[in-house]
């Protein structure tokens, strides 16, 4: 079992610049598109995707210190730290039933395809830590195998059918024709968002108010490009950390920096993937007549919205707001702060780009999420502890990625519910 968990994570190792064009190729060459187009497809996949990386790290970089200093500067003192996404996935990594997981996954999702259950093919295979971190989180509760397992396909197959059921939503806004989105976070988040984000655009006086990037730029010409957006919420986010002018200045560069190219990354992936998506799409309205497959990709080209990405970043100062005064929340949000983006990925496209009901409704939605964080926290401390270095002073450590996951907290609590009928 080490062998083949060494093995898996050796291919991961490599990374999505190398993977992706890997898998577009062969993907490619499955759906009959000729040799060397689908290794210019690949290639440009993974270009695309070293484009878009440099920017979510670009994001990242500036987001995490930021929120760090806001944390210093308003002094908050909570003792579950949220130790962020790469914590809790080496500690999904090191459980023994990772490795077994990844082989299931595979077959799942293939089996759905044949079957017809699923329209996604999820060649997201970074992504599969969602999955299997449900697995873990019910392993380390009962120590059962099979029921882990099973666990594990169940939270796999309410992912592939959200992706299903939100892609022509997602397409449409994000114009990514034949795309869905099996990323357990944003799934998970999406599940509580777009309900509530409908409830919330019924409120009288609220469900009038229409702001979008569109409707910003009409009224404000230039002032309302995505890039003067990005700059007044970096500089703001370096405000409120305590920075100083030049420290705003950059950062407010560096925020509307991400506004204006992750759109131009977003449409580089694309173009390799569209000669993969029209072939597939040729062949099986040969075969099937009208049958539709969606390849299943990283949540990270959500972002390619300046509506998604303004939405993401505005709940970085609110989640910390939140965290001071919601009762029962014992959870400093720290690490996941900067991936707030990726979460909000299916809750912006319900609300048409409406930032102001975005916001409102994530602000909600993060209410819920710190609460399951902190329910969250012996289970993810169990898992990561001896793995994950801790942040200073923390007592215990969670996430909002996957302890704020409404998904993976489900798990949690059937697990814990039968727990006795294993131990």
């Amino acid at each position: 079992m080490d062998t083949l968990l060494n093995i898996v994570q050796s291919i991961l190792d490599m990374g999505s610049s190398v993977m992706l064009p890997i898998i577009i190729f062969l993907v490619g060459l499955v759906f009959r598109v000729k040799p060397g187009a689908a290794l210019k497809s690949g290639i440009t996949v993974g270009i695309g995707m070293i484009g878009i990386n440099l920017v979510v790290d670009l994001l990242t970089s500036n987001v995490g210190p930021a929120a760090q200093a806001m944390v210093e500067r308003f002094g908050l003192n909570l003792t579950i730290i949220d130790a962020g996404w790469p914590a809790v996935a080496a500690g999904t990594w090191a459980q023994p039933i990772a490795a077994i997981m990844i082989p299931i996954i595979l077959l799942v999702n293939i089996l759905m395809l044949i079957t017809k259950t699923t329209k996604t093919l999820n060649i997201d295979i970074w992504n599969y830590w969602h999955m299997i971190a449900a697995s873990a989180t019910v392993f380390v509760i009962t120590k059962s195998w099979w029921f882990s397992i099973l666990c594990g396909i169940i939270y796999e197959v309410l992912v592939l059918t959200i992706a299903d059921k939100t892609a022509p939503v997602m397409q449409k806004y994000y114009g990514l024709e034949g795309i869905s989105f099996p990323t357990g976070s944003t799934a998970g988040y999406g599940l509580l968002g777009i309900p509530i984000g409908w409830a919330v655009s019924k409120i009288p006086g609220i469900s009038k108010i229409d702001v979008n990037p569109e409707t910003i730029q009409k009224r404000f010409g230039v002032f309302g490009e995505p890039m003067i957006m990005g700059i007044v919420i970096g500089a703001i986010l370096a405000a409120l950390g305590g920075y100083s002018i030049s420290g705003i200045a950059q950062m407010g560069m560096s925020m509307g920096g991400v506004m204006f190219l992750m759109p131009r990354m977003v449409k580089i992936l694309m173009e390799g993937l569209i000669p993969i998506q029209e072939s597939a799409q040729k062949i099986l309205q040969t075969r099937y007549g009208d049958r539709e497959i969606y390849l299943g990709m990283d949540a990270a080209l959500t972002t390619g919205s300046p509506a998604a990405l303004a939405t993401g970043i505005l709940m970085v100062p609110i989640t910390l707001f939140l965290a001071v005064i919601l009762p029962g929340n014992r959870v400093l949000p720290f690490g996941d702060l900067a991936t707030i983006p990726f979460f909000v990925g299916m809750i912006v496209p319900s609300r048409k780009g409406n930032i102001v009901h975005s916001v409102i409704t994530c602000t909600i939605v993060m209410v819920f999420a710190l609460w399951m964080a902190t329910d969250f926290s012996p289970v993810l401390t169990n898992m990561v502890e001896g793995i994950a270095k801790f942040p200073d002073g923390a007592a215990q450590i969670t996430n909002l990625d996957t302890g704020g996951n409404i998904l993976n907290w489900v798990f949690l609590r059937i697990s814990e519910l039968v727990s006795g009928v294993f131990n």
